[in-house]
């Protein structure tokens, strides 16, 4: 079978593990729709996932090395059950290294961590979008200084594993402040900051894209949306994977009065 380039994903993942909630996830359907959608129009199966998760953040890069990573529930004041959710999905030593010898080739410094687990950032996607749980995933963290342009060229670093059947996604949020959620205030500053968001991934311009995107501080409303960046930062991975790609929105979801978005590349 013939080897298709895999398409870099950008996924807004919503509020703590909420598909396995009842009450919660009426509340995500348009976005379970969505994450469904993008699974089933891949160009074929990928053979395994690398996620960059806004919720391991380092102050180096790392990757998960585990062949059977553990779980991590980093979350706290969900029903009992919610901390013994089980995704047995398999990880995978050998694309570890290879994220590790790649990464090298380009100056870039990463370590393996076999302790790893998979997150909420990380599960939560997954189990929409491939529930049974068959394909090896490999998570890599981010750095905690934040730095954009950093991150964009960590992307640009993993994008030839694109062309080996691997999907990259970054997993975060397109607006983030939890003290803001469901207030009239979040309704605005998203949609505003989603605006800008949309005008940026969209454009055909590479170059004009990234420096927008370095200099997210400066858009509209941008730290009344992100005042601490880390659900932003995996953005910055997918778009320097992307490419000469520009990105389209692929789900567009409103959830106790935030805008939240997701985008595909290529």
């Amino acid at each position: 079978m013939k080897i298709k380039t895999q398409p870099v994903l950008f996924i807004s993942h919503g509020g703590g593990p909420w598909p396995y909630i009842e009450d919660m996830r009426p509340h995500f359907a348009r976005t379970t729709y969505g994450l469904r959608k993008l699974a089933n129009e891949l160009p074929q199966v990928p053979s395994a996932v690398i996620i960059v998760s806004g919720h391991w953040q380092t102050p180096g890069f790392q990757v998960s090395s585990s062949a059977h990573p553990a779980m991590e529930y980093d979350y706290s004041g969900f029903p009992e059950h919610t901390y013994h959710i089980s995704y047995p999905a398999p990880g995978s030593p050998e694309l570890a290294q290879k994220i590790i010898d790649t990464l090298a080739l380009k100056n870039l410094s990463c370590q393996a961590n076999p302790e790893r687990g998979l997150d909420h950032g990380i599960f939560v996607p997954m189990v929409i979008m491939f529930p049974e749980a068959n394909i090896p995933i490999v998570s890599l963290s981010i750095r905690s200084s934040f730095n954009a342009a950093e991150h964009l060229v960590l992307g640009d670093a993993l994008s030839c594993l694109r062309h080996e059947n691997v999907l990259i996604i970054g997993s975060g949020l397109s607006y983030h402040n939890l003290r803001q959620f469901g207030s009239t205030e979040a309704g605005i500053v998203s949609k505003t900051f989603e605006d800008w968001l949309f005008t940026t991934l969209t454009h055909p311009d590479k170059t004009i894209r990234n420096h927008r995107l370095i200099k997210w501080e400066q858009a509209p409303e941008a730290r009344k949306a992100h005042p601490r960046e880390d659900h932003l930062i995996p953005l910055m991975v997918i778009a320097g994977a992307a490419g000469d790609e520009p990105g389209e929105r692929v789900i567009l979801d409103e959830v106790w009065n935030v805008t939240m978005s997701s985008y595909r590349f290529g």
